[in-house]
């Protein structure tokens, strides 16, 4: 109850000023509309006035994507595989509740903070050189995947995987990252010494290419080689009575990208990232080459590449 005393004094600007207990629900409705998920849920708890405006489907409405109707209609259960009771509880269902569309290949959900629109891309989907050709790759089930099948990589030089998805799907005003998910094979090779190309961006532009490490040893012994260079004074003398001085990184090394576990047991590393404006409809490409003459691969198993917002 203090709390909420507070709250009011503040917000009412002390005895003189206009309260805002005394305005219209619906106003109040509005205004919690214009801010974002989290916000909304955190003002619920802060005062009386906002708990029931925080509960309404005109608030909850605003935070779900406009084309979430087609969406779900896209679904492999259809709209009565979601059995809510209001817009705030599909909002919060669809954070929680990855569901397939388009015949399994994808999978849809909503990110909590912001409500923005997440895509895993399942490897089905993918465009992967040589993918239907046993003695290179193989299609099997995994059940710690959400999708009915991954696919095995068993030998291969020529490592190239792009998917393209058209921005229209996605959040406008929004800085997306596309990360590829996979996991490692007790017996891997190819990856430890070498890294892999990542590029996101749209076809026919200037693309940045990223450094990216693939296997997770591997990772670790660069950041090692890495990361001393860049500590300055004290690591340039130490190498100097070592009886020389290490270059410094290239700024593709300084900048690569390394693999992170996932909650969900698989492992991502990032590709790039892409800032979708609004009314922008155009082909994202995503993509993630290591093609080095003589150096085969072996032992990754790729479940998909997962497009979703990236903080900053």
């Amino acid at each position: 109850m203090a709390m909420e005393n507070r709250h009011s004094s503040a917000v009412s600007g002390g005895s003189g000023g206009g309260d805002i207990y005394h305005l219209p629900e619906g106003c109040i409705e509005n205004v919690l509309s214009l801010t974002s998920p989290r916000d909304a849920s955190q003002l619920s708890v802060v005062a009386t006035i906002f708990r029931s405006a925080a509960e309404s489907d005109a608030v909850w409405d605003r935070f779900l994507p406009p084309d979430y109707r087609d969406i779900i209609s896209r679904s492999s259960g259809g709209p009565e595989s979601i059995n809510v009771g209001s817009k705030k509880e599909l909002f919060f269902y669809l954070c929680d509740h990855p569901f397939f569309i388009d015949g399994g290949t994808k999978s849809f959900s909503l990110e909590k903070r912001s409500g923005k629109k997440c895509y895993m891309l399942a490897a089905r989907s993918l465009a992967i050189v040589w993918a239907d050709t046993p003695q290179y790759w193989r299609w099997i089930p995994l059940p710690t995947s959400r999708f009915s099948e991954v696919v095995e990589l068993l030998d291969v030089c020529w490592f190239d995987i792009s998917v393209t998805i058209n921005t229209s799907m996605l959040s406008p005003d929004t800085n997306y990252a596309a990360y590829f998910v996979f996991t490692m094979k007790s017996r891997t090779y190819g990856f430890d010494h070498q890294s892999a190309e990542g590029v996101v961006g749209i076809p026919g532009h200037e693309r940045q290419p990223q450094t990216v490490f693939l296997d997770p040893e591997a990772a670790r012994r660069h950041m090692y080689q890495i990361v001393p260079r860049r500590l300055g004074l004290l690591n340039r003398m130490a190498d100097n009575l070592r009886g020389g001085v290490n270059p410094p990184p290239s700024e593709s090394e300084a900048q690569a990208r390394y693999p992170q576990q996932r909650s969900d047991g698989w492992i991502e590393v990032e590709l790039g990232e892409f800032f979708v404006k609004r009314g922008q409809d155009v082909e994202l490409e995503m993509s993630l080459t290591e093609v080095k003459e003589g150096n085969w691969k072996s032992g990754l198993v790729v479940e998909g590449i997962e497009i979703r917002p990236k903080e900053g």
